[in-house]
């Protein structure tokens, strides 16, 4: 079953992916500095809302989170 964006904020996405992979994890997949030096889910939605082509890998890499991983 395939994972929607659809009624998930940017927030709540980042926070499940954080958990998930943890920053380290995060900064290896996406390779983004607010992932890197003293990350945070603040600094780091600033910086998705305004850099569409790292959302869009982001959103990606949720979509691709095994759906258990979410329950």
């Amino acid at each position: 079953m395939a994972r929607s964006l659809q009624g998930i904020t940017l927030e709540n996405l980042l926070t499940e992916l954080q958990q998930y992979y943890g920053w380290e994890g995060l900064a290896q997949r996406v390779d983004i500095q607010c992932f890197r030096k003293d990350p945070s889910i603040s600094s780091s939605l600033k910086f998705l809302r305004r850099t569409p082509w790292a959302r869009s890998k982001v959103e990606s890499l949720y979509i691709d989170l095994p759906v258990q991983a979410a329950d």
